[in-house]
């Protein structure tokens, strides 16, 4: 249950990072923001591959052309996830926005349907179709209209969620190729070069287009550090996650990250969500966890001797 314990510890993580990248956005701006849990997260991740290496007295594993082309392939696609998971904050409410993050395992049926071509069961279509509805419930007003900036809020954070979808299945790519080497190991050297590749990648960009949101997060050192430690954190707990067990188990547990994400909500941020809102993200967790449950299932049955 090793596993377990990582990914929970992983979504409480997450929940303080994004909390404290939501506060920072007013003051740096959506990218300002989340290139906060790259750059510092980094010095961190490398402090937890170091005391990883030194503790089971074992080497780093070294980088191999496919575990560069997934880091190279994720990396990006989760910077992209997280600007839009906090624009989706700025946009809605913390916890709707986290909410609606969560429906990556919903899309990824859904894109399998439409291009690969694979059929859903009937417990799959139900799930999909009670995760829509939630994201309905949370998308419309109290009277019923539709209201343009939860729609724009919802279509930012559906696109983070199909975004994060991709890169934990890149990151769970990288961290099998790197062979039989101990899970932290994979885990931890997985951590630090996702988040070197994308401090690089961010940070050259900020430099040349955004220069004053880079230089603003020297200035709030203190908030940008414990988000990067958070960042770093929850990097290495999802990954361990990764490491000893399938990513859709990963993903099942992690929609914990929901109620996590509601108590900060309100506690944190005062916010207050509606009946309908609350009934909404209930009905969109249920549906990510009722399609997980099937997938694993059906894997179980096809392993199962005949």
């Amino acid at each position: 249950m090793l596993w377990a314990i990582a990914t929970i510890a992983a979504a409480a993580a997450q929940t303080a990072r994004n909390a404290m990248q939501s506060s920072l956005v007013r003051e740096l701006g959506t990218l300002g923001a989340t290139q906060v849990r790259f750059l510092y997260g980094l010095p961190f991740a490398l402090l937890f591959l170091a005391l990883i290496a030194f503790t089971t007295n074992t080497s780093v594993p070294s980088p191999n052309p496919s575990f560069l082309l997934c880091i190279a392939l994720a990396a990006p696609a989760q910077i992209a996830a997280t600007a839009l998971l906090l624009a989706a904050m700025r946009a809605r409410s913390f916890s709707i926005a986290t909410a609606l993050s969560r429906t990556e395992a919903i899309q990824t049926a859904i894109f399998a349907l439409l291009i690969l071509g694979e059929t859903l069961t009937p417990a799959r279509i139900a799930a999909i179709i009670i995760a829509s509805f939630g994201v309905l419930l949370v998308t419309v007003k109290q009277n019923d209209a539709w209201d343009r900036a939860a729609l724009v809020s919802a279509l930012y954070g559906l696109g983070s969620g199909a975004l994060f979808a991709s890169a934990t299945i890149g990151f769970r790519a990288a961290i099998l190729a790197l062979g039989p080497d101990a899970f932290l190991l994979r885990a931890g050297a997985t951590v630090a070069w996702s988040l070197a590749l994308q401090t690089a990648l961010l940070g050259l960009w900020l430099l040349v287009f955004r220069r004053a949101a880079l230089f603003g997060s020297f200035r709030l050192s203190r908030k940008s550090l414990f988000a990067g430690l958070m960042g770093a954190f929850a990097s290495l707990g999802w990954f361990t996650g990764l490491a000893l067990t399938s990513a859709a188990n990963v993903r099942a547990l992690g929609l914990v990250e929901v109620l996590f994400a509601q108590f900060v909500s309100g506690r944190v941020f005062s916010e207050r969500a509606t009946a309908r809102e609350l009934l909404g993200m209930a009905l969109i967790v249920a549906g990510a966890a009722l399609l997980i449950l099937s997938h694993t299932e059906l894997i179980a049955c096809s392993a199962s001797p005949r």
